[in-house]
C-alpha cells in the first residue's frame, strides 16, 4: 500500500487536471507542464492501476466509470492536502499563527492566565492550543510533536530536550483548621513525621519533590491518598484526611492552614522545556523569547 502511495502521489493532481478540462492540451497549458509529460503520466497512472481511466478521441478525453470513481477519491485526497497546507501557513503566521502550550495544573488558575493577557498585549492575533498534564505527559507529548513549549516542574535534563529555569515557588505544608499545628506560622518537615500526607501520585514531578523533602527531613511519608490535582489534594486535607506539601492557591481555601517549612528548602524549580533541534515557527519563537524574559518573574508574588 505505500508503495502504490509513492507512484501515485505525483500523478493525482495532473489526473485531476486533465478530468478536469477533459483536454490534454488545455491542462498542459494551465498547469504549466509540458503536454507530453501529462500524457505520459497518464499513461503511466493506468498502466499502475491496471485500469482504463480515460476515453481518448485525438487529444479530447473524457472518463470512463472507473475514472470517476477515482476522481471523487482524487479530489477529496487533494482537498485534504490543500487544508493541511493551509493549515500548517496559518498555524506559522508570525501574526495569527498558533502555539501549542503545555503547563502544570497548578499554573492553570493565575499564572498562565496572566502570561498570556501579558503576551498578547504585543502579540493580540498569535492564537494558542493549551495542555494541561503533569511533567512526564507533557514532555512525553512535546517529544510527540504535539507541543512546542511547556512549563513543568522539576526542570528537566534530557539530551533530547532543551530546558530553561524561570522562577521557584515556594512549597506549604497545608494541615487542616482545626490540627493540632495550625496554630503554628513555621514548621520543620519533621515534626510532620507522624502525620498521613495525602500526595500527588508516582509520576507527578510534585510527588518526587514530596518524596525527596520528607527523606531529607529523615523519614519516608506515610501516604493516606494520592490524587491528580493539587487543589483536589488541598480539599482532602480540609476534611482532615492528612496534611500535604503544595504550591500556594491562586485564591486562599477555608477550612486549611498553610505553613512555611523552615527546613529542608521546601520549594520546586519551574522551568520551559522545548525538543533540541526543532524548528520554531515565527508565534513559537516570539512565545519562547517572551517567556525567556519573564525570569524571575514568571510567578505571582
Amino acid at each position: 500500500m505505500a508503495e502504490m502511495s509513492k507512484v501515485l502521489a505525483p500523478r493525482l493532481a495532473y489526473f485531476a487536471g486533465v478530468a478536469r478540462t477533459e483536454h490534454v492540451t488545455r491542462a498542459a497549458q494551465e498547469m504549466n507542464v509540458p503536454q507530453s509529460t501529462l500524457s505520459r503520466s497518464m499513461a503511466r497512472l493506468e498502466r499502475d492501476l491496471g485500469v482504463d481511466l480515460f476515453a481518448r478521441r485525438g487529444r479530447t478525453v473524457s472518463l470512463t466509470p472507473a475514472g470517476r470513481t477515482f476522481l471523487t477519491s482524487v479530489e477529496r485526497a487533494l482537498a485534504e492536502v490543500e487544508r493541511a497546507a493551509e493549515e500548517v501557513r496559518a498555524d506559522a503566521d508570525p501574526t495569527t499563527g498558533k502555539v501549542a502550550f503545555g503547563f502544570l495544573h497548578t499554573m492553570g488558575a493565575e499564572t498562565v492566565p496572566g502570561l498570556l493577557h501579558a503576551f498578547r498585549a504585543d502579540h493580540p492575533r498569535v492564537r494558542f492550543s493549551l495542555v494541561q498534564n503533569y511533567g512526564e505527559a507533557m514532555l512525553e507529548r512535546l517529544r510527540a510533536g504535539e507541543l512546542d513549549l511547556c512549563l513543568t516542574s522539576p526542570v528537566p535534563d534530557a539530551p533530547d530536550l532543551v530546558a530553561r529555569r524561570l522562577d521557584e515557588q515556594k512549597l506549604r505544608l497545608v494541615v487542616p483548621a482545626d490540627h493540632a499545628l495550625a496554630g503554628r506560622r513555621r514548621i520543620r518537615l519533621a515534626e510532620a513525621s507522624d502525620e498521613m500526607f495525602v500526595t500527588l501520585e508516582p509520576g507527578y514531578g510534585l510527588r518526587r519533590i514530596t518524596d525527596d523533602l520528607c527523606k531529607e527531613a529523615g523519614f519516608k511519608p506515610r501516604i493516606a491518598f494520592e490524587g491528580e490535582e493539587a487543589e483536589t489534594l488541598r480539599g482532602l486535607v480540609a476534611a482532615g484526611l492528612g496534611v500535604a506539601l503544595l504550591p500556594p492557591p491562586a485564591v486562599p481555601r477555608p477550612g486549611v492552614v498553610e505553613l512555611t517549612v523552615t527546613a529542608p528548602r521546601a520549594a520546586r524549580e519551574i522551568g520551559v522545556a522545548w525538543l533540541a533541534g526543532h524548528p520554531d515557527t515565527p508565534p513559537v519563537a516570539a512565545f519562547k523569547r517572551f517567556l525567556l524574559s519573564r525570569r524571575g518573574g514568571l510567578l505571582p508574588t
